[in-house]
Parts: structure tokens; C-alpha cells; sequence
């Protein structure tokens, strides 16, 4: 009896999620699927969480590589960088490519990522005004960061707040202009941010929130950043952070239902036969994740699935830390106020130490930590687990040490 020939998995993108689903794969169910990547970019998959890292110059972009190239080679994998797929053929299970190939699938995985939102402004199009999304955007900015130089930071979420961090270490006067109240206001209260707000003003970086950039200045670059209120801030160079968009554009063209992401069922298949999409081009009960760690969870579901498991996805709360050094920020879970929802709260201004649990009956959904994080790892598996806190009530905001003595 002859082996059945290897299923042909073609994987569209080249990013954190899909070198997860490979690795979970090659691990897995070895030799079951001819594996081709076609990535966008120049390079093999690297890591983007720290990207700031390596803007602060504190890492070299080859240290932030998941896998040299030859590591694919050695699990069979036929790896193709810097050629994006153009068009997919559903009916006839093909893939055209930017250089005029085509490739077969029987499986076919969408991990096309997201693009970085560009706001409708007046010289936003002018050299000198970059996003925060890859290497290459890094590169871009080292280019004109230095001694005595003006950065604005518009957006005040997580990675607007890493790229200011990264060029104030590198020397340069650094504005962040924040449309909202107050800084990272998905992950953080309006306390915890405060503390965040004069942690960085007090390493030398210029805060505005509740503020609009109206025109991005300069002619043949940028040169400055006209506010809402008629300010006009100095710039060598404008770094966009305002979220982000799923890239749908494939899917879309192929027949696929798209709504903000390309909609998948808890197997994380495509309404067409065959295909999956997989991390923050996809959209499972109506949200795109952006974070890596349901990434991940897509990406293992996703192998246990093409693996032949009945493995469906689900994701877990999600907890984000902020990459500042010296800086203790994390955030987990539900804020959403209600009737039915408490906070207990713990407060050491001296220390510079905030703490917000928030509960609904007897579970923990939700935790905000500044300053002192040690626990995170604690209050992040009650939120995920779900377990009765009714023990510990009492003694839960202290932390483990003394939840288990009680």
C-alpha cells in the first residue's frame, strides 16, 4: 500500500501567526502537508512585539527573526519572500502571485495581516510621515531620528506610545497628540493612566490628549503638525499610530464573506471551501484580534483542526503589558460597568502602585496593574479560568501570597 501524497497547504502571509501555525504543524503531523509561505515582505517572519526594542536600539532587526531562512528548508517548507499574492482562484484552488506564478492548493490558509490606518489629513502623504507597523517603517524612522530633532506621536494606544519611547531614546524631542481623554484607553482607567502620563512627561516626553492634529505642515517634507487649537508643533518627522485595518482585499475579490475581517467559523473556515483565514485579517463573532496571544490560540486550533482534531476556537481574555523600560503596565479582561460589576481598588501614590480588580459576582473579569505587575500572572489566570474568587474576596487585591493563606 503507497503513502497518501502530502496534502498541499499554501499559506498567503508570512507573519507571527503563521510561522506558529507551520510550527505547530511540522510538529504535529510531520510530512502530512506540502507547505508553501508566500510572504510580502523581503525577510522571513519576524518578531513585531519588539519592533520597539529595536527602534529604542536596544535589539538589531536579525535579532528579532523567528527562524533563520534555512530553518524552513530543513521542515520542508518552500519558503517565498517579497512576492504577495495577487488573486485567489477559488473554484480552481490557485493562487496567482506578483511575479506571474501560480501556485495549486487543496488547503489554503489567508494570513494577510493588517494595514496601518491612515487618517484623511491634510500632508499626510508627505516624505517624513511614517507609520509604526515594520522594519522597514523602523528604518524609516532611524532615518531622521538624532540630537536635537522633533518627533509628534499622533496616537496614544500601545504602539503609538512604544514608537515615542523608542525615538526619545534616540535623542529626540517627542509630542504624542492622543484624540482621547486620556492615554491607552482600551487597556487602562483613567487612573492608571495618569500614573502612565506622568511617568513619561517625566522622561522628558510631551503629552496632549483630548487633541486633533488638523494638517500635517511642510512641502517637500514634513516640517510641523498644526493642531485643532491653531498650535503648530516642529517636526523632523510624524509617526502615525491610530489602529490599524484587516487586509481583506484578496478575500474580498475571491467571493469571500468579509465584514471588518474575513468571517470564519470556530474552525476558522472561510465561507469557500477549503480556505481558512488566520490572525488580523480574520474575524471570529464579529472581532479582529490584534494582540498575540489569541493569535496564537488561532494558530494551534488551526493546526489541531487541519491535524484532523476536532479542536474549535475560543478565545481566552486578553492581557496587554507596555513595552517601556522601567515602566510596569498590564491590563487583562472586562471593564464594562454595570449594575452588576465592582471594583476593588488599591492605591500607593507614594510607591507609585495602582491596582483595579474588577468583579462580576464571584469572578475576577478584569485587572488593571501600575508599577507593581508581579502578580499579573496570578489575576490573568482567574480572569481565564473563570474560578470562584468567594474565598479570597477579601484578601484578592493583595495578590497570591496572601489569597492562599487565606
Amino acid at each position: 500500500m503507497h503513502a497518501a501524497a502530502p496534502e498541499r497547504l499554501l499559506i498567503i502571509g508570512h507573519g507571527m501567526a503563521s510561522t506558529r501555525l507551520v510550527e505547530e504543524l511540522v510538529e504535529r503531523v510531520p510530512g502530512r502537508f506540502k507547505i508553501t509561505l508566500l510572504g510580502a515582505e523581503p525577510r522571513p517572519a519576524y518578531n513585531r512585539i519588539l519592533l520597539s526594542p529595536v527602534l529604542a536600539g536596544e535589539r538589531a532587526p536579525d535579532d528579532i527573526l523567528i527562524h533563520p531562512a534555512d530553518w524552513y528548508a530543513r521542515h520542508g517548507v518552500a519558503l517565498h519572500c517579497g512576492i504577495p499574492a495577487t488573486a485567489i482562484d477559488a473554484g480552481a484552488r490557485r493562487v496567482a502571485t506578483s511575479d506571474g506564478r501560480s501556485f495549486d492548493y487543496d488547503r489554503l490558509v489567508i494570513a494577510t495581516g493588517s494595514s496601518p490606518l491612515m487618517p484623511a489629513l491634510p500632508g499626510a502623504g508627505l516624505p517624513g510621515v511614517v507609520s509604526f507597523r515594520d522594519v522597514e517603517d523602523v528604518a524609516a524612522m532611524l532615518d531622521r531620528a538624532g540630537e536635537g530633532r522633533h518627533a509628534v506621536v499622533i496616537g496614544g494606544g500601545l504602539l503609538g506610545l512604544e514608537a515615542a519611547h523608542g525615538l526619545a531614546q534616540r535623542g529626540m524631542a517627542v509630542t504624542v497628540l492622543h484624540l482621547m481623554p486620556h492615554l491607552m484607553e482600551r487597556q487602562l482607567d483613567a487612573e492608571a493612566a495618569g500614573l502612565l502620563r506622568g511617568a513619561l512627561e517625566s522622561r522628558g516626553l510631551s503629552i496632549c490628549t483630548g487633541m486633533t492634529a488638523q494638517e500635517i505642515l511642510g512641502t517637500d517634507h514634513v516640517s510641523g503638525v498644526r493642531l485643532a487649537d491653531g498650535r503648530c508643533l516642529m517636526a523632523d518627522l510624524v509617526v502615525l499610530a491610530i489602529g490599524v485595518r484587516p487586509r481583506v482585499d484578496l478575500a474580498r475579490s475571491a467571493g469571500l464573506a468579509v465584514a471588518r475581517g474575513i468571517v470564519v467559523d470556530d474552525a476558522l473556515r472561510t465561507s469557500a471551501p477549503g480556505i481558512y483565514a488566520l490572525g488580523e485579517c480574520a474575524e471570529h463573532c464579529g472581532t479582529c484580534h490584534g494582540l498575540v496571544a489569541p493569535l496564537y490560540e488561532m494558530a494551534r486550533s488551526l493546526a489541531a483542526h487541519l491535524s484532523g482534531s476536532e479542536a474549535l476556537y475560543c478565545p481566552s481574555p486578553t492581557a496587554t503589558r507596555l513595552k517601556v523600560s522601567g515602566i510596569d503596565v498590564f491590563s487583562a479582561g472586562d471593564f464594562t460597568e454595570g449594575p452588576e460589576v465592582e471594583d476593588i481598588v488599591l492605591r500607593d501614590f507614594r510607591l507609585g502602585h495602582y491596582a483595579r480588580l474588577t468583579v462580576r459576582g464571584d469572578r475576577l473579569v478584569g485587572a488593571v496593574l501600575y508599577g507593581n505587575t508581579g502578580d499579573a500572572p496570578f489575576f490573568a489566570d482567574l480572569i481565564q479560568s473563570g474560578r470562584s474568587i468567594c474565598a479570597m474576596r477579601d484578601t484578592l487585591i493583595f495578590g497570591p501570597a496572601l489569597c492562599a493563606a487565606a
